[in-house]
């Protein structure tokens, strides 16, 4: 498989081409985010791993333009900025997931593998969830409530995938973010919180039931009242 790797501190990049050129991928490299760009709406790379910081183009931005291109494939990610606020940004801009540094390669390593395997995997039929009112298309990645269109980004929409298919069941924010995020939970974030407002806003502000409730030192959870 091959995979884009976008990073402009030369030492860093090599060692992360090494590493996983080692781990039998095959790697393009970049320096800039505009170099990026053009190599990944060229070439068809199983997961593209960027830093944020980039002349040309950063990070943030070259995820928002590669999405508005259609693009599909899986990004990764990776900065020194730990903070809620720049981890919010990177999954709006349409990351899949973040990995801070310092970081192991070998946590790298899993993360992209993670990526690539999803990524694989191909859905055969058309899937409709429904309940209390809320319609989701999963091949069409529309949402309905009452017959009113909802507009949800991509992580909104995994969000409220998630809470439909663990419908009635009180759900843990460890439990959420290793699913809709595919991470590992970061107590020093509220990550989860923010997205599960962005939510509520959307899906129950304008409607008399609410369908997302909050279970206070348990989690969230999905049910008519």
């Amino acid at each position: 498989m091959k995979l884009l790797v976008v990073e402009d501190e030369p030492k860093t990049l090599q060692a992360i081409q090494q590493g996983l050129e080692e781990s039998q991928f095959e790697v393009d490299i970049a320096y800039d985010g505009l170099i990026a760009k053009r190599l990944a709406l060229k070439n068809d790379y199983a997961a593209i791993i960027t830093d944020l910081v980039l002349p040309g183009l950063n990070g943030y931005e070259l995820c928002r333009q590669l999405r508005a291109e259609g693009l599909t494939t899986p990004l990764l990610i990776l900065t020194a900025l730990s903070g809620t606020d720049d981890v919010v940004t990177g999954f709006d801009a349409g990351a899949d997931q973040y990995l801070t540094k310092p970081f192991q390669f070998g946590e790298l390593l899993a993360r992209v593998r993670s990526l690539t395997k999803r990524n694989r995997q191909v859905a055969i039929t058309a899937q409709i969830l429904r309940y209390g009112g809320v319609e989701i298309n999963l091949d069409a990645k529309t949402v309905t409530r009452d017959g009113r269109a909802i507009d949800l980004t991509a992580r909104e929409f995994a969000l409220l995938q998630f809470l439909m298919h663990n419908k009635g069941r009180v759900l843990s924010k460890p439990e959420i973010a290793e699913h809709v995020w595919d991470i590992n939970f970061d107590t020093g974030t509220n990550v989860v919180e923010v997205y599960i407002n962005y939510l509520r806003k959307k899906m129950d502000k304008d409607f008399p039931q609410k369908l997302i409730h909050t279970h206070f030192g348990m989690g969230y959870m999905f049910r008519e009242e």
